[in-house]
This record gives structure tokens, C-alpha cells and sequence, in this order.
């Protein structure tokens, strides 16, 4: 069986337990995620294969962090994640990526990225629930972000954190790669 494949089952079977978890019918999630009650019921049947910004709104609707919702095994209390199997979610034939290297709940979802992007590229992000924290470290290059349409420069060395319950953009309107760390908190769903 595939990455791929396993990470469609695991998807399938961790949306179903989380919606009843949170008691949410197929059309509650689906207003809450903003996404199509046709795509959450092929997603539960594992079916189809979501992009990035869908499943990063349906573990927002859930109040559960990306890890969670994309773990196939249940480990130990302590879980270390080999460089290998760290999960490339989203790349560009330029060579920019992010993988999420870590995350867990605590008490809400809480993930550790780490972000490559290429001259001239950049990814938007819809805005996550209120109470949403992020926190950014740039280790080479430097990171422009904008958030609510003000754009900042954050160079080599230095780190950033925003509430990011407004649109943001992560960019490199440099010449050499820009790469970071990012950790995002997202509050437990009440």
C-alpha cells in the first residue's frame, strides 16, 4: 500500500471518528468547514484525495491539528517522527514545500512545519478560528509575510508570531531560497 493510500484511509477513518467524537452531522461539518457535504462523505469513504487548504479547514472545523487527522498509527506518549516519514503536504516544480514535521493536542491542535520556498514564490493561507497563533523562525533567506495586507520582512535568524485569524501570506521576494520553521496553535473547538 502507498504513502498516498495510506494516508487516504487514515483520513477517511480519523474524519469519521472526529465528527461523531464532536457529534457533528455530515452537513454541521461541512458549514463549518466551508467545504461540500459530497466532498466530506468522499472523504469518509476514501475516495477521493483532498487538497491541502480542505483538510487543513475540515481539522479546523474539528478543532484537531493536521498530525491527528492524518495519523494512521496510534503511538506511544512519546512519538518520534524519522525525517522520512515527515509528510510533504504541498510543492511547487520550483522546489519550494512545507512538511509538517510534528504536532499533537495540547489542549488544542499544535503543529511544527518546516517551509522551503523559492525566489519569486509565494502560499497563501486562509484565515484560521480565532485564537489561532502562529509563530515563524527563518533560518536562511528571508520570509515576506503579510498579514491582512501588510507585508513584513522577516530575515535570517530573526522569528515572527501573528494571530492568524485574518488572510496571511508566506513569500520570497528574494534571490536565494527562504527556508523556516513555523508552529501553529490552534485553539480546542468549545
Amino acid at each position: 500500500m502507498s504513502d498516498l493510500d495510506l494516508l487516504t484511509r487514515s483520513l477517511a477513518r480519523n474524519v469519521r471518528r472526529w465528527r461523531a467524537e464532536r457529534g457533528f452531522t455530515l452537513d454541521a461539518l461541512a458549514a463549518r468547514a466551508g467545504v461540500s457535504r459530497g466532498m466530506l462523505i468522499q472523504i469518509e469513504q476514501a475516495r477521493t484525495n483532498p487538497s491541502l487548504g480542505t483538510v487543513v479547514k475540515i481539522g479546523d472545523a474539528l478543532g484537531i491539528s493536521l498530525p491527528t487527522l492524518l495519523d494512521y498509527e496510534q503511538g506511544p506518549a512519546v512519538r518520534i517522527v524519522p525525517a522520512d516519514q515527515a509528510v510533504r503536504l504541498w510543492h511547487t516544480d520550483a522546489g519550494s514545500y512545507n512538511r509538517l514535521l510534528a504536532g499533537t493536542e495540547a489542549p488544542g491542535p499544535l503543529e511544527m512545519w518546516e517551509w522551503r520556498l523559492m525566489p519569486g514564490e509565494s502560499s497563501p493561507s486562509d484565515p484560521h478560528p480565532a485564537g489561532t497563533v502562529e509563530l515563524v523562525h527563518v533560518t536562511a533567506g528571508e520570509l515576506t509575510l503579510t498579514v491582512d495586507g501588510v507585508a513584513h520582512c522577516v530575515p535570517a535568524g530573526a522569528s515572527a508570531s501573528f494571530e492568524a485569524a485574518s488572510a496571511h501570506v508566506y513569500g520570497n521576494a528574494g534571490t536565494e531560497p527562504m527556508e523556516m520553521i513555523m508552529a501553529v496553535s490552534v485553539p480546542p473547538v468549545r
